[in-house]
C-alpha cells in the first residue's frame, strides 16, 4: 500500500469512528477522541511524506534523463490531455514546483490535559474531518461560442496575407453578324486587400499554492482565461471596427450587402430576401444566419390569424402535426442565436465560402512565477494569446439585415 492509499485508509477509519457516534446519537467517548487525535497526527505525518515525495519526483523530472517527463506516462506512453488547460497543468505544474524555494513547515500543538475537545473552528482537530467541501466553483454567465464555427479555417506562415478582389466587369457578350465587330470584355484592376495578424492576449494571476492543486489550475485556464479570450475574438469577428490593432469584423466590411425590413411583420421576409440577394449577387449560397435572441424570440413566437405559432407550438408542431424542434432554423439555414450580434441586426451569409479565420499556430498558453514580484508574493502568471486574422474574400457573400420592431401601417 503506497502513502496515498495509507492516508485514504486512515481518513476513512477516522470518518467511521465519527459516523458510528452519529448513528448511535451519542457524543464521542474519551477513548474515541484519543484514537482520533492519534490518527490525525499520523495523517499529518503521512501528508508530509507525500509532499516530500512529490517534490523529490518534480526535482528529478526537471533534470534530463531522470524521472518521467510530465508529457509521458511510465514506459514512454504519451499523455493525451482532455483540454488545453489540462495540457498546461501536466507540462508546467512539475516545472513550477521544481523552481520554487525549499519550504519548511512545522506544526506544534500544546494542549493541557483538562482542555475540552471541540469539533468546530479552524484549529479544531475534527473540524476538517466533519466538513464536506464542494471544490467546484460556481462560475458566472457563460454563453455558447458559435460564430467562428460558421467560418472557413486556414493557417498562415507569415505575418500578413494579401488577396485580390476581382474588379467590375465592363462590357458584355452579345450576338454578332458575320464579319461583325465583337464586343470587348474588360475587368477593372483587382483590389488588393492586405490583412495583418492581430494578437489577442490576456493573463491571470493565481496564488502559488494553486500549483499544489493542479486540477484548479486547469479549470482556471479552460473555464476563465481561454473562455474570455474566445469571447473577445467572437466579438471581433462580427463587430471589430478595424482601427488600431482591432480586426475588421464582418459587419463593418466594405462591399457587404444590406436589406431592411419595412415593419415587424416583414422581418421573416427580409431574411429570405437577404438569402436571395446573397445568392444572386455573390454566386454563393447562404449557409447561415446570425441573429440576436430577442429577434429570434419575436419570430419564434409569431402567430397566424388563427393564433397558431408559425414555428409550431409549445407541445407539438403547427396545427398539432409533427414534433417540436428545439430552436428551429430560419428558412432551413443553420441559425446561430447569440447576443454577440446586437438586437435589430441579423447577418445572412455564405460563411464557409466567403470568409475564413486564418490562424498562426493556434492558442499559446505560458506560465511563470518569476514575473514582476510574483516570486516574493507566491504567485504565478498565466498568459494566453492567439494570433489570427479575418479574410473576407467575397464581401458580397454577406447581407446585413436591419430588422424592425415597428407596427405595420394600416
Amino acid at each position: 500500500m503506497n502513502l496515498k492509499e495509507q492516508l485514504a485508509a486512515l481518513l476513512k477509519a477516522m470518518q467511521a469512528i465519527i459516523d458510528g457516534a452519529k448513528a448511535s446519537e451519542r457524543e464521542l467517548t474519551e477513548e474515541e477522541i484519543k484514537n482520533l487525535e492519534a490518527k490525525n497526527a499520523e495523517a499529518t505525518e503521512l501528508k508530509g511524506k507525500i509532499e516530500r515525495q512529490e517534490k523529490g519526483a518534480a526535482i528529478a523530472a526537471s533534470i534530463d534523463g531522470l524521472g518521467v517527463q510530465p508529457d509521458e506516462e511510465p514506459g514512454g506512453a504519451p499523455v493525451h490531455a482532455k483540454s488545453l488547460g489540462a495540457f498546461v497543468k501536466n507540462d508546467l505544474g512539475p516545472k513550477l514546483k521544481g523552481v520554487r524555494g525549499t519550504r519548511f513547515q512545522a506544526q506544534t500543538e500544546y494542549k493541557a490535559a483538562t482542555d475540552v475537545q471541540v469539533t468546530g473552528g479552524a484549529a479544531g482537530v475534527l473540524g476538517p474531518a466533519l466538513t464536506q467541501v464542494d471544490t467546484n466553483i460556481v462560475t458566472g454567465n457563460r454563453r455558447r461560442l458559435t460564430v467562428e464555427d460558421l467560418l472557413g479555417t486556414e493557417t498562415i506562415s507569415g505575418a500578413a496575407i494579401t488577396y485580390f478582389v476581382e474588379g467590375a466587369l465592363e462590357g458584355a457578350p452579345t450576338t454578332v453578324a458575320e464579319n461583325g465587330k465583337k464586343p470587348q470584355l474588360h475587368f477593372a484592376d483587382p483590389t488588393a486587400v492586405t490583412e495583418a495578424l492581430a494578437k489577442v492576449a490576456a493573463y491571470i494571476k493565481e496564488s502559488d499554492e494553486i500549483v499544489d492543486d493542479l486540477p484548479w489550475l486547469a479549470s482556471a485556464i479552460d473555464g476563465r482565461l481561454l473562455y474570455q479570450l474566445s469571447l473577445f475574438i467572437e466579438d471581433q469577428l462580427l463587430n471589430g471596427n478595424g482601427t488600431g490593432t482591432n480586426i475588421r469584423g464582418l459587419l463593418n466590411r466594405s462591399g457587404i450587402q444590406t436589406e431592411t425590413a419595412a415593419d415587424r411583420t416583414d422581418n421573416a421576409d427580409a431574411l429570405f430576401r437577404a438569402i436571395s440577394k446573397t445568392a444572386l449577387n455573390s454566386g454563393l449560397e447562404a449557409d447561415g444566419i446570425v441573429i440576436n435572441p430577442a429577434d429570434y424570440q419575436s419570430l419564434r413566437l409569431s402567430k397566424d390569424n388563427n393564433g397558431q405559432y408559425f414555428g409550431g407550438g409549445f407541445f407539438t408542431g403547427q396545427y398539432g402535426n409533427g414534433t417540436i424542434v428545439e430552436q428551429p432554423p430560419l428558412w432551413g439555414l443553420r441559425t446561430v442565436v447569440t447576443p454577440a450580434i446586437e438586437a435589430g441586426t441579423a447577418l445572412v451569409g455564405a460563411f464557409a465560402q466567403a470568409a475564413s479565420v486564418i490562424s498562426k499556430s493556434g492558442i499559446t498558453v505560458e506560465a511563470v512565477n518569476t514575473n514582476e514580484d510574483d516570486f516574493v508574493n507566491n504567485r504565478i502568471t498565466v498568459r494566453a494569446e492567439r494570433r489570427l486574422l479575418l479574410a473576407n474574400r467575397r464581401p458580397s457573400g454577406f447581407t446585413k439585415v436591419t430588422l424592425s420592431n415597428a407596427a405595420p401601417t394600416a
